[in-house]
């Protein structure tokens, strides 16, 4: 049943989630919050559009834990190894802003800690063991935050 709901979105919901009841209980409002939250949440929308899209259009999955059938390097994937995940990252931290719950930011770190342990590392063993020294040469000059 867990395995069922372990996907990225679900944890990005649920980080939102308590970071906007962080937000609710300890509101930290300054004049900025809403236009700098609406920025960052829009990057993260087409930052996360446009890798789908990229993947998409290589004929591989966006699904976590399936192999995937091409190794996509183009495009967002020449500033990001992980440029979904980064548009996660940057879709919650402008839900937090947003939200007044400055004081939830420190879970952001938390947030890159958990989709890195349990899809990043996975994801790119299996990329290394199916492209091999093409996906050994990406890693080595593509870094996979930023």
């Amino acid at each position: 049943m867990a395995k069922d709901v372990d996907f990225p979105p679900v944890w990005l919901a649920g980080f939102a989630a308590i970071g906007g009841l962080f937000g609710r209980a300890f509101p930290v409002h300054l004049d900025f919050n809403d236009v700098v939250g609406s920025i960052l949440i829009i990057v993260g929308l087409i930052l996360m559009v446009v890798a789908a899209l990229q993947m998409m259009a290589a004929r591989t999955t966006v699904i976590p834990r399936r192999n995937p059938d091409a190794m996509v390097t183009g495009g967002v994937f020449r500033l990001s190894r992980n440029p979904i995940y980064l548009a996660d990252v940057i879709l919650l931290t402008g839900l937090y802003v947003a939200w007044d719950a400055l004081i939830a930011l420190p879970m952001i770190a938390v947030f890159i800690y958990v989709i890195q342990s349990r899809f990043i590392l996975d994801e790119e063993a299996r990329l290394s063991e199916l492209f091999g020294e093409e996906f050994d040469a990406y890693r080595a000059k593509t870094r996979r935050w930023l």
